[in-house]
C-alpha cells in the first residue's frame, strides 16, 4: 500500500507551521516505499515472450505458419517493426524460421535431436570449469543419467545392441592412442544409451561425453587404466545380456566411479 504524507498533499498553513513541517522533513525524511512489481520490458520482448509461450505449450506446433507481421502487430497492439524484432529474438533461439518467396512466411521450427545436443554441448562447454559448473558436477550428472539408463538397457536391449557392444570392446582393445581409446569408450557408452530406448537420454548424454573429451580428458592415463576399462566394459555387457537390471546398473556405477581419474580440471 502506498502511503501519502500529509505534507505532500495539504495546502499551505501558517508560516510557522510550514517552517516546522519543513524542518521535520529535513531531519526525518519519509522512507521510500518499494513496491513488489515487475519492471516493464521492451514491447518486442513482451511479444517474443508470449509467442514463445504459445510454442512451448503446444498452441503453435512445429511447422505451423505464424500470421503475417501486420496481423501479429494488430493482435498485440504494436507496430510491425516491433513484431519483426520479436521474431528476430525467436529466430536467434531457434524457435522460428523465416522462408522467403510466395509460399514463404515465418514458421515454427522443426527441432532435430542433433540441434539440441549441439546447443547443450556449447552451453555446457562454455560453463564448464567455472564455479557455475565444475568438473565434479558434470561427472555426477553423467552418473545420474547413465546408471539408470544401463538398467533400462538390460531390460530393453536387442541382439543388435549386444553385438555392437562386443564389437566396441574389441575395437577398444586394439585401438592405439588415448584420444582414439576415449572415442571407442564413448561409443560403447553411447550404445548402452541407445539400448535404453529413451531418446531424451541420448540427447542429454552425448553433449556430456563430448565436453568431457574435449575439455577434461587426462592424457596421462596409463595403459593399465584402459585395460581395466575394457574388463569393466565386458562385465557390464554380461549383466546387460543376462537381463540383470540391478547388476548392470551396479556395474556401471562402479565403473563410472573408477574412471573419474581419466578426467582432470583444465
Amino acid at each position: 500500500m502506498i502511503t501519502i504524507h500529509e505534507g505532500e498533499t495539504m495546502g499551505q498553513g501558517n508560516t510557522s507551521s510550514a517552517k516546522e513541517s519543513g524542518a521535520e522533513r529535513a531531519v526525518s525524511p519519509p522512507t521510500p516505499h518499494t513496491l513488489p512489481v515487475s519492471r516493464l520490458r521492451p514491447a518486442y520482448q513482451q511479444v517474443a515472450d508470449q509467442l514463445r509461450e504459445l510454442i512451448l505449450n503446444g498452441s503453435l506446433a512445429s511447422g505451423d505458419r505464424l500470421p503475417p507481421e501486420g496481423d501479429l502487430g494488430s493482435n498485440f497492439g504494436v507496430s510491425r517493426s516491433t513484431v519483426r524484432e520479436a521474431l528476430r529474438v525467436l529466430a536467434s533461439q531457434g524457435l522460428v524460421k523465416t522462408v522467403r518467396g510466395t509460399t514463404g512466411g515465418t514458421f515454427v521450427s522443426r527441432i532435430e535431436p542433433a540441434q539440441i545436443s549441439d546447443y547443450l554441448e556449447t552451453s555446457i562447454g562454455l560453463m564448464s570449469g567455472s564455479a557455475a559448473l565444475r568438473l565434479s558436477d558434470i561427472l555426477e550428472g553423467r552418473e545420474l543419467l547413465e546408471v539408470p539408463a544401463t538398467a533400462l538397457a538390460a531390460q530393453r536391449r536387442e541382439q543388435r545392441h549386444l553385438d555392437a557392444l562386443r564389437d566396441a570392446v574389441e575395437r577398444e582393445k586394439h585401438s592405439r592412442g588415448r584420444s582414439v581409446k576415449f572415442r571407442e569408450h564413448r561409443h560403447f557408452h553411447g550404445i548402452i544409451i541407445e539400448a535404453s530406448g529413451n531418446g531424451l537420454l541420448a540427447m542429454m548424454t552425448e553433449p556430456v561425453f563430448r565436453v568431457l573429451q574435449t575439455r577434461f580428458l587426462n592424457t596421462d592415463a596409463p595403459p593399465e587404466f584402459w585395460a581395466r576399462v575394457d574388463q569393466e566394459h565386458e562385465a557390464i555387457i554380461e549383466r546387460i545380456e543376462a537381463g540383470d537390471a540391478e547388476g548392470a546398473s551396479a556395474a556401471m556405477q562402479a565403473h563410472l566411479s573408477r574412471i573419474r581419474d581419466a578426467y582432470q580440471e583444465g
